[in-house]
């Protein structure tokens, strides 16, 4: 069985991370799927999909630092919405995550989350793919 929905998510900053783990969950149980795999996908060029820890707040914001000190909004980019930054970092950090289910659950370690990274936000209007497949 294979089964797809899309998630909408609303930002609010520039550069932040969206915890999406309970949209994705509810898309897995929606699904009826028992067994199998989870695949969750950004829609967007600016924006990826990751998996990380979801116990403290400064890891997200060591998250973007780090990020920022990798690609910053350089002057130099010739792309003409002035957002390169954001296409890179998405590049860097992937489009989209795997994750097992097993008994209808998804299969986390104990402090890991599904975030949204939103690198050229903020936006009224993003879209994950969530896509399970199993049985």
């Amino acid at each position: 069985m294979i089964t797809q929905q899309l998630v909408r998510i609303c930002t609010r900053k520039r550069a932040q991370w969206v915890d999406i783990t309970g949209e994705v969950q509810r898309v897995v149980t929606d699904s009826k799927v028992h067994n199998g795999i989870c695949m969750v996908a950004s829609l967007h060029t600016t924006g990826g999909v990751t998996i990380n820890e979801n116990a403290d707040p400064d890891v997200e914001r060591d998250f973007f630092h780090a990020l920022a000190d990798l690609v910053s909004q350089d002057p130099s980019f010739h792309h003409s919405e002035g957002n390169s930054d954001a296409h890179i970092l998405t590049s860097l950090v992937g489009l989209n995550v795997q994750i097992p289910v097993v008994n209808g659950i998804l299969v986390r370690g104990t402090w890991q989350s599904v975030y949204f990274c939103e690198f050229d936000g903020p936006r009224d209007h993003r879209t994950v793919s969530v896509t399970v497949m199993g049985e």
